[in-house]
């Protein structure tokens, strides 16, 4: 009989309840559910559904009992910025926005008027996007303050969905530093920060590290799904959690958490947090164990995903890899992270528009639209892996890819052409392969990173791609 634990791995358009076990020294992984999740529109704005989240992973829960295969403790782990503000009776006040809707717009240069970019970054290290909390939560100060004034509790997706389970209210600590409110010195919230910003303190509540024991199953859930379990917390965002299943032990090697966006960088035991690295666009992001992940966050596998939904579901992502793969000799490229891709009505036409106003041949067919946003998205890791070096000090020795994203080899094959580097490519599971080990070293099943992370290569396929020049 094995010891089962269980990852609730929610991202920004599916989640997925994956169980794991030690068997013989090796981390087995084994699906039990999955759901598709989605942004939906409301009175104009993009939004998060919680209600039907929460109800999947409920579902989940149910699924592990049918199959006999009870968890002695699970961990959520989901996209990271949004959050949900609670009145005093515990109830969700006002929508629950989503990172891509644009309320945010503009919100930057409001903030700039209370504390500079430059001194900001140098406070939490974090990198300038619109759709960080910081911004998300001034929106609602210029837009809803009644809401802003009478929430007393801010909790983030998977702070909230936890509390669902456990009636216990806590702040994790990776997901918090997403906020771009957290010291990156301090490792805490920067309470000045707030100040300045104008935000409710009591909002704000301790932070938890991963590892935590956050508590068990409130009676109505056991009731509901049929048994108990402790509640504990990865790494609840979930790039936090897929860097912890990089089987790497070299210093020197580069990360990807590839899916909806492309998350590349390395880990480090201190911030950087200078102006060239402001420049460059690069964040610091709370790990496990307080590692920093200094990463950029690239837009990824989005821009694929919405081409696929344009042209009907009609072709699977292998089929659309092969028809890029037809056309390598189209040689037009996009910024990918440009704020036309974000979240466009057609991401078709943003695509083309961008080309025709940068003087470039215009993707005629699929094809060339494909290989012009593969070609650009190893484009954009050999750029960001050449200023992740320079502010680094490090000398890649190699990239290493982890997620969904991991099994398109035409994709890992340019980024290997593009980077001039060793690609390994695995395993596929990597959020919720991280999520479970953190619940493994907390139990003793292994003493700790190293050895999990050891674990590693002997339990999934880790291909190795070299770069063809």
């Amino acid at each position: 009989m094995y010891t089962y634990y269980l990852a609730v791995d929610i991202g920004a358009s599916s989640g997925r309840h994956i169980l794991g076990h030690v068997e013989d020294g090796r981390i087995v992984l084994e699906e039990v559910y999955r759901f598709d999740n989605s942004m939906v529109e409301a009175d104009g704005h993009l939004c998060w559904n919680l209600d039907m989240i929460f109800r999947e992973v409920k579902q989940g829960l149910i699924k592990c009992r049918e199959a006999g295969k009870i968890p002695v403790s699970m961990g959520i782990d989901t996209w990271a910025v949004d959050y949900v503000l609670l009145d005093g009776h515990d109830r969700i006040l006002g929508p629950t926005y989503a990172y891509r809707d644009h309320r945010t717009e503009k919100m930057d240069i409001e903030v700039s008027k209370l504390i500079s970019e430059q001194e900001l970054y140098s406070r939490t290290g974090i990198q300038k996007q619109l759709f960080n909390t910081i911004y998300q939560l001034y929106a609602h100060k210029m837009q809803s303050p009644d809401i802003l004034e009478n929430a007393q509790t801010l909790l983030m997706i998977p702070d909230y969905l936890n509390f669902l389970l456990t009636n216990v209210k806590s702040n994790e600590y990776t997901n918090a530093t997403s906020t771009g409110l957290v010291s990156a010195v301090a490792r805490d919230w920067d309470r000045e920060l707030i100040d300045v910003l104008g935000y409710p303190q009591r909002l704000f509540g301790k932070l938890s590290m991963p590892k935590t024991l956050l508590g068990r199953f409130s009676p109505e859930i056991i009731e509901e799904v049929g048994f108990d379990c402790e509640v504990v917390l990865p790494a609840t965002h979930d790039t936090g959690s897929a860097f912890l299943a990089v089987p790497a032990c070299d210093e020197n090697a580069f990360y990807i958490s590839s899916g909806t966006w492309s998350l590349m960088g390395t880990e480090l035991p201190c911030p950087v947090i200078n102006e060239d690295s402001r420049l460059a666009n690069l964040t610091n992001e709370g790990g496990y164990d307080y590692r920093y992940r200094y990463l950029k966050n690239i837009m990824g596998l989005w821009i694929i995903q919405c081409i696929r939904k344009e042209l009907g579901n009609k072709y699977s992502f292998d089929e659309m890899s092969r028809m890029a793969s037809e056309n390598s000799h189209f040689t037009t490229q996009i910024d990918v992270n440009h704020s036309s891709f974000l979240s466009p009505v057609s991401m078709t036409e943003a695509i083309r528009d961008y080309c025709r106003k940068t003087g470039q041949a215009v993707p005629g067919t699929v094809g060339e639209l494909l290989q012009c946003v593969y070609a650009s998205l190893a484009k954009s890791y050999a750029e960001t892996l050449g200023q992740l070096e320079k502010l680094t000090g490090k000398s890649c020795s190699s990239i290493n890819i982890v997620g969904g994203g991991s099994q398109n080899d035409y994709l890992n094959q340019l980024t290997a052409n593009y980077t001039g580097k060793t690609v390994y490519a695995g395993p596929t599971e990597g959020t919720a392969l991280g999520n479970i080990m953190v619940q493994m070293i907390r139990t003793g099943e292994f003493s700790d990173l190293f050895e999990a992370r050891a674990a590693i290569p002997g339990s999934f396929e880790i291909r190795k791609i070299e770069p063809v020049i």
